[in-house]
């Protein structure tokens, strides 16, 4: 069955006499708490909302066709945020291929896109940056440290954004930190210098039981303070004994400033700049024997980590593999509905002066624009939470010179909980760090609000219902770390990713992942979270796993044919539409959100049934009820408290019920082939009254009967 013939047939279940429930066990109650007003007040046109992301090559026509957007609009999410997955790839950003380099006649440099270009802008690009010092990063890992690549002609380079004529504050250290794989026996160091290198630096190495120890520190080797480097191509005895470590870290403190000859661009000579790193020991007659591994692939090196990278780059380094959805493309497309679009900047690999002429850009073409999100994981690329404040108010100050009405916000964490990596300072957490360095300039203001990403589980195997059990308590305890850390309270929170696993696995295309995506929206709202956008908004294929145990799947919506289109809806599309359709009154008028306390005999604490009741505009009662049990069936009363310390009295009916679990749905697991067994839409029936019996695994939602006529009556 195609997906139009899944669109028609979901009309088809309406009457209790097709659909109608079976008779249930004892039932529990659910109490909603209406004497202490809502938790939450939302508009689904600002709540409900799903992620556009850049992708591999050729893959941006493939999607945005004609056939695939209207699929995905089905799904009734409106809002949309926008990805950046070439911060992730440590890529510059040409948002426009139409553009200026600051050396134009080598096409090279810093490159700012045109605010007026003269074609649509359909696809942009990301650029390699060739003076990269990781070895890893955090898209398709393609890439390479030229800190150990065996070249000399190559050379690694720090952000010259964040010397203290950008930053206007005291020049902050920057690093390198080689990560062997187990612990070495270090007493030497040879390092090639490129320009600008370090006059003072240090080299030190990581005593602490792994990365996170809180009790962890950096020492210098007896000889690894050097106080007057000139540069070139050295060799330092650190220590007349080998030390055995694992971490080493280079730490560089003040740069010479200087630039290569027949540099013109003053940001040549800003940061500093290694060629090659080497780390081992003196051998018989003062030879260097080097430890690490040098190779021009990143799995093959030995992995290296900076403190920051040069966005500088050519023409020739377009990443093939790194693109993002052009501006007109989306707009044009439909898929913003309208309304503003959150936009990103990319401060790590990128410009001020890119994300002005990006937001002038938008302007003139009159697109809607609300919020401009600087960041896209900056935690998990390993930069220091003050470094990223730095850059991060060159951006914001860019941005809002661009549209000062414009919201600016970030940083698109990988995880609400962030701390960081081989520090030693007393506090390790990233958020609280970033947000107090932005206070300490008096920038707080800065931050209009606040983002992050939401994958809680690794890997996918062993029993998911335990899992979606402990979701719950996890973004508590994530929402509670936040407040914690100092993230203003009279800010949106925002989720700008979400998913069962950052990681494929068969329960994406399962019930269990659709019960995960509806829990989380709804729960993080109930905490006072503001939106929501969901990843995987359009087809894909099956994607092995990490691990052979989670089985073959992905976050999306639909899976694709041969010719990338949406086939066949997922169980996270039907939870989508369920959502955004139905729970809400889907446009712009206010929900109210109160809590509910559930009582399931014989369930005990397991908390297996969720509620989440929302007063609509329309006076209705809907209450959203999710089943993360996966063998029983749970009935249910629903009760109200109106007034303090007054009883609790049932829901009067008739309920209108839409209902979706394993009877509508079944997979066929056929590795990379696999596909649902059964795909039938929710199904729908009325009850005069009494219990709702919620099947295992399911979605149930009880809609009470219209109070009136007009829109905003209170029961």
């Amino acid at each position: 069955m195609g997906f139009r013939s899944y669109q028609a047939a979901a009309a088809a279940c309406l009457s209790v006499a097709a659909c109608g429930p079976s008779p249930g066990p004892r039932p529990g109650s659910v109490v909603i708490d209406a004497s202490a007003g809502p938790v939450n007040v939302f508009t689904p046109d600002q709540s409900l909302g799903a992620a556009l992301d850049g992708m591999p090559a050729g893959q941006v026509e493939r999607l945005y066709t004609t056939h695939n957007v209207r699929a995905m609009k089905g799904a009734g999410l409106r809002p949309v945020s926008y990805s950046l997955r070439t911060e992730l790839a440590i890529d510059a950003w040409h948002w426009s291929e139409e553009g200026v380099w600051s050396d134009p006649a080598h096409r090279q440099g810093y490159w700012t896109s045109s605010d007026r270009p003269r074609r649509p802008v359909l696809t942009g690009w990301g650029y390699s940056l060739p003076r990269r010092g990781d070895s890893v990063d955090q898209a398709d890992d393609d890439g390479y440290s030229r800190l150990d690549d065996g070249d000399p002609a190559t050379f690694w380079k720090s952000n010259p954004y964040l010397d203290s004529r950008y930053t206007h504050a005291p020049a902050r250290p920057q690093w390198v930190i080689v990560a062997f794989a187990r612990s070495e026996a270090i007493s030497a160091a040879r390092l090639q210098w490129a320009q600008p290198f370090a006059r003072r630096y240090e080299v030190q190495y990581w005593r602490g039981d792994d990365p996170y120890d809180d009790a962890g520190r950096w020492l210098d080797f007896p000889g690894g303070a050097i106080t007057h480097g000139r540069g070139g191509d050295v060799v330092l005895r650190l220590s007349p004994a080998p030390v055995e470590a694992q971490y080493i870290r280079i730490l560089l403190e003040v740069s010479s400033n200087t630039a290569p000859s027949g540099s013109k661009d003053p940001r040549d000579g800003m940061g500093y700049a290694i060629g090659e790193v080497g780390l081992g020991v003196l051998g018989p007659g003062g030879r260097f024997v080097d430890a690490i591994r040098h190779a021009a692939e990143g799995p093959e090196q030995t992995p290296i980590y900076v403190s920051s990278t040069d966005p500088w780059h050519r023409a020739s380094d377009r990443d093939p593999d790194a693109e993002q959805p052009g501006f007109d493309r989306i707009y044009a497309s439909g898929l913003t509905s309208g309304l503003p679009m959150m936009v990103p900047v990319g401060p790590l690999y990128d410009t001020p002066e890119n994300a002005a002429a990006e937001i002038r850009f938008l302007q003139r073409r009159g697109y809607p624009v609300r919020q401009v999100e600087i960041g896209e994981e900056p935690d998990g690329q390993n930069i220091t939470p003050e470094d990223f404040a730095a850059l991060y108010m060159q951006f914001a100050a860019a941005v809002r010179g661009a549209d000062g009405a414009v919201s600016v916000g970030g940083p698109s964490l990988q995880d609400a909980v962030s701390d960081t990596w081989l520090d030693p300072a007393p506090d390790h957490s990233w958020t609280r760090r970033f947000i107090a360095a932005l206070d300490a300039r008096g920038r707080g203001a800065d931050l209009g609000f606040f983002s992050f990403e939401h994958y809680p589980f690794d890997a996918l195997c062993g029993p998911l219902d335990r899992k979606l059990l402990a979701e719950s308590e996890a973004m508590r305890l994530d929402m509670a770390r936040l407040r914690a850390d100092g993230v203003p309270l009279t800010i949106p929170w925002v989720v700008t990713e979400y998913g069962f696993s950052a990681f494929s696995g068969r329960g994406e295309v399962e019930l269990p992942g659709a019960l995960f995506n509806a829990d989380m929206i709804a729960h993080f709202l109930s905490l006072g979270g503001r939106a929501t956008y969901l990843l995987g908004y359009g087809p894909e294929e099956l994607f092995e796993p990490e691990q052979a145990c989670a089985g073959y799947g992905e976050l999306m919506l639909f899976g694709e044919d041969e010719a990338g289109q949406a086939l066949w809806p997922t169980p996270s599309y039907w939870a989508t539409t369920l959502l955004a359709t139905e729970w809400v009154l889907p446009g712009d008028l206010p929900h109210e959100l109160y809590r509910a306390s559930v009582d399931i005999p014989g369930d005990g604490s397991r908390g297996s049934v969720v509620a989440y009741p929302l007063k609509r505009p329309d006076g209705r009662w809907a209450i959203l009820l999710i089943n993360r049990d996966p063998a029983h069936a749970h009935a249910i009363q629903v009760a109200v408290i109106q007034r303090a310390k007054g009883p609790a009295r049932s829901l009067a009916g008739p309920f209108e019920v839409i209902q979706y679990g394993a009877r509508q749905y079944a997979w066929h697991a056929a590795g990379p082939a696999g596909r649902p067994a059964r795909n039938d839409p929710p199904r729908r029936f009325t009850l005069p009254g009494g219990p709702v019996v919620l099947p295992p695994y399911s979605l149930t939602i009880v809609r009470t009967a219209p109070q009136g006529s007009a829109v905003g009556a209170r029961s």
